[in-house]
C-alpha cells in the first residue's frame, strides 16, 4: 500500500507503540513489592506489610495503569495550558509514584532511593517482539525518529535497553511541550527539514494520529493490545473517516512493524527472515 507522496520520515510514538510499557511495569513493581516484603533489613508497619501482601499481579496491574493514565492527564494539561510550568516527565514519574503509593497505602514499603529506582523502569521497558526488527527495516527507506513524550534520556535509554535502531530521538521536551501540541508534531519536521506531508506518524493511539493529521502529517495505526483508549464507535468512525493513511490490525498474520515495513514496499530478506524465526514472542501487532 502506498502513502502519496511518498514519505521521508516515519515519527514513532514509543510508549505502547514501540515498546510494551504494562508488562514491564507491573513485573517491576510486583517484584520490587515482594524484594521489600522479604528484606532481611526492612522495618515495615503491620498494616503495610498486610496490604502489599494482598497484592496480586492483577491489583499491581492496576496500580501501573493509575501511573499512566497521571501522565496522560499530567501531559495533556502541559500541552493545553501554557501556564502549567514545564516539568520532564522523570519529575513527573517520580512525582506521580509517591502520591500512589500514599494513596494505595503503601507508605514505607519503599524509601526514598528505592521509589526513585522504581520511577526509573520507564527507561527500561521490553519492546514489542516485531519493533526491532520493523525499524531495522524500515531503516533501509527512511529515517525512523522518535516523536514522544519522554524525555530525551528516557528515550536514549529506552533505544539502547530496547534493541530498536531508531536513527533520530526527538522528544516533545525538544519544543517545550507535549503531543498533542502542534509544535511537536511541526517541529520535528522542520528539525528533518522536511515538509509535514513527507512525514508519517506512526502509533497505537488514534488521539495521536488525529493530532498529526490535523498538522499535516500522513499516519499509520499499529494496533496494539490495549493502548487504544478511544471507544469501539469511535475506532469504527475513524476507519470509515479514512485519516488513518495505513492501518495494521491484530491478527490475519500481521505483524506490527514488520507488516508495516512490507506495506511500505520493503521485503524480508534471508537476514530478516532468521530474525524473525528466533523471535518466539508474540509481536504485539500480530
Amino acid at each position: 500500500m502506498a502513502i502519496s507522496p511518498t514519505p521521508r520520515a516515519l515519527l514513532f510514538d514509543v510508549f505502547g507503540t514501540c515498546v510494551d510499557w504494562r508488562t514491564t511495569v507491573v513485573g517491576e513493581l510486583h517484584a520490587q513489592a515482594h524484594a521489600a516484603l522479604n528484606s532481611a533489613t526492612a522495618s515495615l508497619a503491620s498494616r503495610v506489610r498486610l496490604t502489599a501482601g494482598d497484592m496480586t499481579m492483577e491489583r499491581w496491574g492496576e496500580f501501573a495503569q493509575q501511573w499512566r493514565d497521571g501522565y496522560k492527564k499530567f501531559t495533556r494539561q502541559l500541552a493545553t495550558d501554557p501556564s502549567v510550568p514545564w516539568k520532564s516527565v522523570d519529575e513527573h514519574h517520580l512525582e506521580s509514584l509517591k502520591q500512589l503509593v500514599e494513596d494505595w497505602q503503601l507508605n514505607g514499603l519503599w524509601d526514598e532511593e528505592q521509589l526513585r529506582a522504581i520511577s526509573l523502569i520507564w527507561h527500561r521497558l521490553d519492546p514489542w517482539a516485531d519493533s526491532a526488527l520493523g525499524v531495522s527495516m524500515l531503516n533501509r527507506l527512511f529515517y525512523t525518529c522518535t516523536l514522544s513524550n519522554g524525555n530525551l534520556s528516557l528515550l536514549g535509554d529506552l533505544r539502547t535497553h530496547s534493541g530498536i535502531p531508531f536513527t533520530h530521538i526527538f522528544s516533545a521536551e525538544l519544543f517545550g511541550t507535549y503531543k498533542p501540541s502542534p509544535r511537536v508534531y511541526l517541529g520535528a519536521a522542520e528539525k528533518l527539514q522536511l515538509p509535514p506531508g513527507e512525514c508519517v506518524m506512526v502509533a497505537a493511539h488514534l488521539n495521536d494520529l488525529q493530532a498529526a493529521k490535523s498538522n499535516g502529517l500522513k499516519t499509520i495505526y499499529v494496533e496494539r493490545p490495549g493502548e487504544e483508549e478511544w471507544g469501539e464507535d469511535d475506532v469504527e468512525k475513524a476507519r470509515q473517516d479514512g485519516w488513518v493513511d495505513l492501518w495494521v490490525s491484530v491478527g490475519n498474520g500481521c505483524q506490527g512493524f514488520v507488516t508495516v515495513a512490507e506495506k511500505l514496499g520493503i521485503e524480508l530478506n534471508a537476514a530478516d527472515q532468521t530474525r524473525r524465526l528466533s523471535t518466539s514472542a508474540p509481536a504485539g501487532g500480530a
